[in-house]
């Protein structure tokens, strides 16, 4: 019987020390996804070059959901092109992709075999042939590199664009935009803002998905007003439509925020989460628990957030009877990465300012690659709609 009770013992502490260790992992996994949430990351190779046609012009790489569409992108390559343009796809097998390269890449060039597919496609401004300014924008956290892309010469307007990058993004990636806004007469201003890598580093170095990111764009409003805005059009392309939509309700300046259009943007944290979690194969209780880690004090700070994620106030379907400019809302059912559901759900909230066109096909933030056409139609359209610009002005 002693001995009974001795084995027992010995099994209650067993499964009492297993289950703490378990506790153990299953909080650090907690706090290892709440920490990819808020830290920027560098740019990860997704896909690899098999070969190189220096002749042709063509390479080919593996076959991917991306590198598979159709359109022109970009690729970030190592060795010594750096950065190449892609174009039509010209061939496909199960596992490779062979595309017409739109960058030259002469013979005995050294390529190494990991590379990221983009949807940057230009690199620098200068790209565009567009004249442009660089500027530094004084924001709370410090100055902020900005391109500032005057109205064409024959045309001038008080309503300025400001662009707006995502999650773990340049400027750069704003860059597509700016000929069709050119071509309408608008001026516009692509931004950085806080820890992203071009503008200032603040303490903690964490991303605060939107809910401080915004006072750098309200700094950028109240310096286009300051040189000659009357009213501004805010563009977030992903989690730059998330902070956008934080400006346009936050803003001490958001009654000069006339408009807005908003590309594959993160219109609702949770949603956006659990379906990367699901992707990834993470099971719940663990995406919730995550949340439920950067929306409390103390699990915030040890999973890299300078300060709580108030998940409540980035849900912007939640708060969709407060925004009262139009919006322009371009988002691909067909995304992969921020779902479209919550973009549909705020149009369903407010169709009375929400204009959303359907596009299919596309991958996150690369509609303009996949029909440049008509994602540019669907900004000259909506622009001539919300009187921005006179009809035919933008031809």
């Amino acid at each position: 019987m002693k001995s009974l009770r001795h084995a027992a013992t010995i099994g209650v502490v067993a499964l009492a020390g297993a289950a703490a260790l378990g506790a153990a992992a299953a909080a650090t996994a907690v706090l290892r996804i709440a920490r990819r949430v808020v830290t920027p990351s560098a740019r990860q190779p997704d896909t690899e070059i098999l070969a190189v046609d220096t002749g042709a012009q063509t390479i080919e790489l593996t076959r991917t959901p991306d590198t598979e569409q159709p359109g022109r992108y970009g690729l970030f390559v190592g060795g010594t092109p750096g950065y190449v343009k892609l174009g039509a796809v010209l061939g496909a097998d199960a596992r490779s992709v062979r595309r017409k390269l739109l960058t030259q890449i002469e013979p005995g060039a050294r390529i190494e075999r990991p590379a990221a597919f983009s949807g940057y496609y230009y690199l620098a401004p200068g790209e565009l042939h567009i004249p442009y300014e660089p500027v530094l924008i004084g924001t709370p956290a410090g100055p902020c590199p900005a391109w500032s892309f005057p109205a064409p010469a024959s045309k001038s307007s008080s309503t300025w664009v400001i662009q707006v990058h995502g999650r773990g993004a340049t400027r750069s990636e704003c860059l597509r935009a700016v000929p069709v806004l050119h071509a309408a007469g608008l001026p516009v201003l692509v931004v950085s803002y806080r820890n992203d890598g071009e503008g200032p580093r603040t303490r903690g170095g964490a991303y605060a998905l939107g809910a401080t990111e915004w006072r750098d764009v309200d700094a950028a409003i109240d310096y286009a007003l300051r040189h000659g805005a009357e009213r501004v059009i805010l563009m977030g392309w992903s989690m730059g439509g998330a902070i956008v939509l934080q400006t346009a309700v936050t803003s001490p300046r958001r009654e000069a925020v006339a408009g807005m259009i908003l590309d594959s943007p993160v219109v609702d944290w949770r949603t956006v989460l659990r379906f990367q979690a699901q992707e990834m194969g993470l099971r719940e209780p663990l995406p919730r628990l995550a949340m439920g880690a950067l929306s409390t004090g103390w699990t915030a700070r040890l999973s890299g957030a300078e300060q709580v994620i108030p998940f409540d106030a980035l849900d912007m379907v939640a708060r969709a009877d407060e925004l009262s400019a139009p919006v322009l809302l371009l988002h691909s059912d067909d995304d992969g990465f921020v779902p479209a559901d919550a973009s549909h759900a705020l149009a369903a909230a407010r169709p009375d300012i929400v204009t959303m066109p359907r596009f299919t096909g596309a991958r996150h933030t690369k509609l303009w690659n996949y029909d440049q056409n008509r994602w540019s139609a669907a900004i000259t359209d909506w622009l001539e709609e919300q009187g921005f610009v006179s009809v035919g002005e933008g031809d």
